[in-house]
């Protein structure tokens, strides 16, 4: 089965590409598929965000979509960056310019708690849609740690180690949108 992954973020693919296709799914970026969409997430949860960008392809290729809204919550923060975790630092900053962000308004904080939340938004061929949430609790470190993942993962430790110092492997095991895809892969699973 096809599904196109209804994002513009390489490293959101590479992890759905990585879950999926041993599954014996066959994965597309929206990119791949030649789908231009510009959804301004106007949502005020992460399930929100996810099925407006889902039905945005889904409405261009009526096939099998799954869509992503994820992102960090710090409880010093009031939850803050949450839905606006991509855009916390202002349009068309980097990664590295979020994580210094973060890490600045953190400077002095005890209370370094956080989760990450995923909400994975599926559109099935039908245009039948459902939404399934995963959260990993963690904390924030001091500084970045860490070669591997995108976006926070460089600061968010997930028990001994951060995102970013874990394997693929390690981190799909654990991470906010590994248990949402677990829930995805279970409901598709159904289906056939």
């Amino acid at each position: 089965m096809e599904i196109i992954i209804a994002t513009g973020n390489a490293g959101k693919v590479r992890e759905f590409k990585r879950m999926l296709e041993p599954l014996g799914y066959q994965v597309f970026s929206q990119k791949e598929k030649g789908i231009v969409t510009d959804v301004e997430e106007t949502g005020t949860t992460f399930a929100e965000n996810a099925m407006l960008k889902a039905r945005a392809v889904w409405e261009a290729a009526h096939m099998p979509v799954i869509a992503d809204d994820s992102g960090l919550c710090v409880d010093a923060l009031d939850g803050r960056p949450g839905v606006y975790s991509a855009r916390y630092a202002g349009e068309g900053a980097s990664d590295a310019d979020r994580v210094k962000k973060l890490l600045e308004e953190l400077d002095g904080v005890e209370n370094r708690a956080a989760h990450f939340v995923s909400a994975i938004a599926y559109i099935d061929e039908t245009g039948e849609e459902r939404v399934f949430e995963g959260i990993c609790e963690g904390t924030i470190t001091l500084e970045p740690r860490g070669e591997d993942g995108f976006g926070y993962d460089p600061i968010f430790k997930a028990g001994a180690k951060t995102f970013a110092e874990m394997t693929a492997e390690e981190k799909d095991a654990v991470s906010h949108r590994g248990k949402a895809n677990r829930l995805l892969e279970e409901h598709i699973r159904g289906e056939f």
